[in-house]
């Protein structure tokens, strides 16, 4: 067996880095190695520079040239770079250490900061450095799939107000029921879809910098006069994020099962909304634009396939796994800390890929649809039987006895067309205009304020 098969799309073993890596390309820049050392590199540089400022014996103020050159070296980081940091690594085995070894190497041509190599990563445990950087991917992650589920509810929100108040027969237990619109229809996923977006971006990315067991021991030990918790409270909030005062080695990783949790329900909306649509099609309410040489099935040439859908689904059912799987694992430590974390926080980008490649084959699949409104029409036509629930409804309100099941006994299992329905309705011993108004109800007309209601999501 070849072991040598160079990587690329074709050789990948995740389908993200081969058959799907240009749809997860943009978080290659979020979730990779690389952007990880890059986010490390982040928080070592502030921390560094923030040191500096406090008015340490030891550590001059840096100059602003200096200042820069750090920042610098995170804002020009490169792959060869990061491919320097791991050749450390490989000697240290340490990918923190490593890290801190390179900016000292870095810095050793600048007087300023040459004096101040042995302050970088000062008092620090590698988790101050990772649980910051994840929070800071994790923030930026965010942002990606936001971005992609917002796509998505824009199209809904269109689609449910261009389609407000065309009629369409319901289906509860897969059965005819009262009728709704297809523009409502899209409201509900749309309402749904804008909570569930709103719960995500509401979930706070917290990170510690207090040492080893969480306390800033060594940090008062070597300077017990400075208020550490106030000064690592600055660099974690000037980092954008919120700072966590009591923790354990670990940043104990609550709000990333928050965030999972809350990207999970999103996901679950959207498969709900998958499968919908996957019936919508079979019931022929709406058909699939046709694309030019593409094939349904390799043997029966008329089939198009609600294939985007069904991608959505599988990638969404992925993404909720793995992501659950982070929400109930990553808050559990043995006491300090122990490494489970560390391999499972590598699959961050994992989860995160299957979600923006479910996300994008839902939103070519929505792309594709065209409402079929002679079916919607026939199928409304051809269930009468709907009407029976307004027709007890306006007897009960004038006390006709026994409403529901004189309705049961004409409807329940029984074919039931506008002529039979009238008939009963004529017999009716109920004020004329409320017998007209039955009368002059359709299944297409019976939708309640279903337009409204999607016109207002």
């Amino acid at each position: 067996m070849d072991v040598s098969l160079e990587l690329s799309a074709l050789t990948a073993l995740s389908p993200l880095d081969g058959r799907y890596s240009r749809i997860a390309a943009p978080l290659r820049d979020v979730f990779s190695e690389f952007a990880f050392m890059r986010a490390r590199l982040r928080v070592e540089v502030e921390w560094l520079i923030g040191l500096s400022t406090l008015g340490m014996p030891e550590l001059a103020p840096l100059p602003d040239a200096a200042s820069d050159r750090l920042r610098a070296l995170v804002r020009d980081f490169t792959v060869a770079d990061c491919q320097e940091i791991k050749a450390i690594e490989a000697q240290t085995n340490h990918d923190v250490k490593a890290v801190e070894y390179w900016i000292k190497g870095r810095a050793g041509d600048v007087p300023a900061l040459a004096a101040a190599t042995e302050f970088v990563h000062f008092a620090c445990t590698s988790e101050d450095i990772n649980n910051t950087a994840h929070a800071l991917m994790l923030s930026q992650g965010r942002f990606v799939l936001q971005d992609r589920l917002r796509a998505l509810q824009f199209k809904l929100r269109e689609m449910a107000h261009a389609h407000a108040d065309l009629p369409m027969l319901a289906r509860t237990h897969g059965q005819p029921a009262t009728p709704t619109t297809v523009g409502k229809e899209m409201a509900n996923f749309t309402v749904r879809l804008a909570s569930a977006i709103d719960a995500i971006a509401r979930v706070q990315f917290l990170a510690k910098m207090n040492g080893a067991v969480g306390n800033y021991n060594a940090h008062y030990a070597a300077y017990p006069h400075v208020d550490w918790e106030r000064f690592a409270r600055g660099i974690v909030e000037g980092l954008s994020l919120t700072f966590n005062t009591h923790t354990v080695q670990i940043e104990p990783h609550d709000y990333m099962a928050e965030l999972f949790d809350a990207i999970a329900r999103a996901n679950t909306v959207l498969i709900d909304l998958d499968r919908d649509l996957w019936g919508y099609i079979a019931l022929g309410y709406f058909k699939q634009k046709l694309k030019e040489g593409e094939v349904g099935s390799s043997t029966m040439p008329h089939k198009v396939n609600p294939i985007d859908f069904e991608n959505s689904e599988g990638n969404l059912g992925l993404a909720n796994a793995l992501l659950r799987h982070l929400a109930e694992k990553l808050p559990v430590s043995r006491w300090q800390r122990d490494l489970t974390d560390s391999t499972a926080l590598r699959n961050l980008g994992v989860a995160f890929g299957h979600c923006v490649v479910a996300y994008e084959s839902c939103l070519r699949g929505l792309n594709k649809l065209e409402v079929n409104a002679p079916q919607l029409a026939a199928d409304l036509d051809d269930a009468w039987e709907v009407l029976a629930e307004p027709v007890q409804t306006v007897m009960r309100r004038y006390g006709v006895p026994a409403p529901y099941e004189k309705l049961k006994e004409l409807t329940r299992g029984r074919a039931i067309t506008r002529a039979t329905l009238h008939e009963f309705i004529r017999t009716l011993e109920i004020p004329d205009d409320a017998k007209q108004s039955l009368l002059g109800l359709t299944p297409a007309t019976y939708v309640g304020k279903a337009g409204d209601l999607a016109r207002r999501c």
